[in-house]
């Protein structure tokens, strides 16, 4: 359920990210190392802002129907 708080969000925790695309959490790192999405840092809590998520979202590759032969 997203609340009020949810939707004002501007930035992400890893978990929160984790949560909110159903990926794992090396998943994350992983897409961050390929460079497919920009992590950044708050002190010692890693962010992902809503904008940058949506950015990696929408470059995610289509996924084409398979035809019957």
């Amino acid at each position: 359920m997203v609340d009020d708080m949810d939707e004002d969000r501007r930035a992400l925790t890893i978990q929160g990210f984790v949560d909110r695309y159903s990926i794992s959490r090396s998943k994350v790192y992983e897409e961050a190392a390929a460079g497919r999405i920009k992590l950044r840092k708050v002190g010692k809590k890693t962010i992902i802002t809503v904008e940058d998520a949506e950015k990696w979202l929408a470059g995610l590759p289509a996924v084409e129907p398979k035809h019957a032969a």
